[in-house]
């Protein structure tokens, strides 16, 4: 595993070094659900900007003003996806502002994908299916493009009418799994749908009192995608059931600061 270049600062003391490293590593560790890797000019900003030599809005500027002025650097656009989402996480991260609701979950995906997907914060309207190495090969089934919209928006007013008072921590981890389990399951873009649920998901967190300043996400956003795939597939004939206990472990890990080992071998079926 490679060296976490933001780790020392999330052993500092101040707190807003803290928090901002946590938003790139966060930002960075993300990519890797679509196995993308950022180049060493998004680090080097990203550690200007932690170290408080530009602000979060200039570091953004300065990694969307690297690629639009010198177009060598577009040579691989799976890097300059890497960057630019990767700035766009880090700069929602460091936002206070969020609104539990549809409208807010698509505009994370607007923004994080704006000029990379034509379809960013479009609701997709074809159904799909992704050969999974977890699964062998096999497919999550997803949300019908037809019922989309329906779907997203009855997941929500069930979350938001849900009652976490008297709930014990492992219940509370237990009903947020099955939560961001479903959210991911509708798959209401055509691409980016992971990297969009952990961004809201953190921001949702915080509104449940959970300021999360660690790098579970960052060194294990794979495995967080493939436990997402396990909450959500089902194959009786081969004695398999759809479940949210790596989701569980990974919370636990996440919000409890927990040790579970978090391997991704472990979730193949």
């Amino acid at each position: 595993m490679e060296k976490d270049p933001f780790s020392e600062y999330l052993r500092e003391d101040e707190p807003d070094k803290v928090s901002k490293s946590y938003a790139w590593s966060t930002a960075i560790g993300l990519q890797k659900v679509d196995g993308l890797k950022p180049s060493k000019y998004l680090i080097d900003t990203a550690i200007q900007n932690i170290e408080g030599k530009v602000t979060m809005q200039e570091a953004q500027r300065l990694i969307e003003s690297y690629y639009k002025e010198k177009p060598a650097h577009t040579d691989n656009r799976r890097t300059e996806e890497a960057d630019k989402v990767s700035s766009r996480i880090a700069e929602i991260l460091s936002e206070m502002a969020f609104s539990f609701s549809p409208n807010e979950y698509i505009a994370i995906h607007r923004r994080l994908f704006s000029g990379i997907y034509k379809h960013a914060g479009m609701i997709r309207d074809y159904n799909i299916s992704k050969k999974e190495w977890v699964l062998d090969g096999a497919t999550v089934i997803y949300g019908s493009a037809s019922e989309l919209k329906a779907t997203l928006e009855y997941d929500f007013s069930q979350e938001k009418n849900f009652s976490y008072k008297g709930l014990s921590m492992e219940e509370i981890i237990q009903h947020l799994a099955v939560f961001v389990s479903r959210l991911w399951q509708i798959h209401i873009f055509g691409e980016g749908n992971t990297r969009t649920t952990a961004v809201f998901f953190i921001k949702y967190l915080r509104t449940l009192g959970f300021f999360v300043t660690n790098d579970i996400f960052a060194e294990n956003s794979w495995y967080f995608r493939n436990a997402l795939v396990r909450a959500n597939y089902t194959n009786l004939k081969k004695g398999i059931h759809e479940t949210t206990k790596y989701l569980e472990l990974f919370l636990e890990n996440l919000l409890l600061d927990k040790k579970n080992e978090l391997h991704n071998r472990d979730l193949h079926v």
